[in-house]
C-alpha cells in the first residue's frame, strides 16, 4: 500500500457527480444490453435476483444466460428479461457467444462443474470489453490463476472474502489483506469489490475507496448476486468500470437502509432490497 495513502469515503455528495439523468430522446438501446450468465440447478435464485437489480438499475436491454431447469422461473419472475437457454437441464455448458452484448456479468449460482469451468474460460478468453466476475466465476479463475492473463482490463471482481482468500492467499490482518486486494488490483489491471461490513473498492492506479451506506440486515445470501445486477447495468450504461464500482456499491447499501427502515434487519431480503432500488436513485435525484 502507497505510503500516507488516503482511502476516498463514497458519500452521497461523490454519487451526484457520477449519476446522469436520462435524456428525453432515449430509447431502449441508448442504455446498453447486458448479458448475465448465472444459476443452475438449485440455484436459480441467485440469477432471478441478479436479473432484478440490474433492470432495476436502468440497464436498456437485458438476457440472461442460464441452464434448461431455469426458463420457466426466469420467464415467469422476471418477464422484462430476455432469456437464452443452455442445453444442460443444470448447468451452463455450451458455447454463448458475447459479442453482440456490450457487457458480461458472470458468476451468480453458475457452479463450478468442469463443464461450466470450461465455458468461462472461452468467454474471457473472447470478451474484450471490462466484465464483471462474480462467486462461482470468481472460485473457478482461483483454482486457475494462470486465466488471469485473459481477464479483459479493467473487468471488476465483486468477492466477499472467503472467495478473495481463495483467489489471492490467507491474510494475517485486515490492513494486510487491503494491501493484498490493491497489488492485485495494480498487477491486473482490474477493480476489486470486496464485499463486507465495509466494503472496500480497490483501483488498478492504486487508488481505494470505502462504502458508507449499509446495514447489518444485508448479511444475507442473496445480497451479493443484487450487487452484481447493478454494477453490470451501470456498466452497460456507460458509465466507466471505476464510476460503476463506486455508485453501485453506494446505492446497494442506500436501498438496503431504506428498506431497513420498513423491514428491519433480522427479515430484510434481498428482493426487499432491490425493490427499494427505484426509491435509493429518487433519494439521491431530490437531494442534488
Amino acid at each position: 500500500m502507497k505510503q500516507n495513502q488516503i482511502t476516498k469515503k463514497i458519500t452521497a455528495k461523490l454519487i451526484f457527480g457520477i449519476i446522469q439523468k436520462r435524456k428525453p430522446q432515449s430509447h431502449k438501446g441508448t442504455y446498453g444490453h447486458a448479458i448475465i450468465v448465472a444459476g443452475s440447478l438449485g440455484k436459480m435464485g441467485a440469477a432471478v435476483l441478479a436479473a432484478k437489480a440490474c433492470l432495476r438499475s436502468g440497464v436498456g436491454l437485458l438476457t440472461m444466460y442460464i441452464p434448461k431447469c431455469g426458463y420457466t422461473i426466469l420467464q415467469t419472475a422476471i418477464p422484462e428479461a430476455m432469456v437464452i437457454c443452455d442445453e444442460n437441464e443444470a448447468a451452463i455448458s455450451g458455447a454463448i457467444r458475447v459479442e453482440r452484448f456490450n457487457v458480461v456479468g458472470i458468476g451468480c449460482g453458475i457452479g463450478t462443474s468442469p463443464e461450466t469451468t470450461k465455458v468461462l474460460k472461452k468467454i474471457i478468453k473472447s470478451v474484450e470489453n471490462p466484465m464483471v466476475l462474480d462467486a462461482d466465476a470468481i472460485n473457478i479463475i482461483a483454482k486457475n490463476k494462470l486465466w488471469m492473463k485473459w481477464i479483459p482490463s479493467e473487468s471488476i471482481f465483486t468477492p466477499h472474502a472467503i472467495e478473495f482468500e481463495r483467489l489471492v492467499g490467507k491474510s494475517t490482518s485486515e490492513e494486510s489483506r487491503k494491501k493484498m486486494q490493491i497489488e492485485f488490483s495494480k498487477r491486473h489491471n482490474v477493480y476489486v469489490i470486496l464485499k463486507g461490513h465495509n466494503t472496500y473498492i480497490s483501483c488498478p492506479n492504486g487508488d481505494t475507496y470505502v462504502n458508507t451506506t449499509g446495514n447489518a440486515g444485508m448479511a444475507k445470501a442473496g445480497n451479493g448476486d443484487a450487487l452484481t445486477g447493478i454494477v453490470t447495468a451501470l456498466l452497460a450504461q456507460g458509465y466507466t468500470p471505476e464510476q460503476a464500482c463506486i455508485a453501485s456499491v453506494y446505492l446497494h447499501g442506500l436501498a438496503g437502509d431504506i428498506a431497513v427502515k420498513e423491514i428491519g434487519e433480522l427479515s430484510l431480503l434481498p428482493s426487499d432490497l432491490i425493490n427499494t432500488i427505484g426509491k435509493a436513485f429518487l433519494k439521491l435525484s431530490a437531494n442534488k
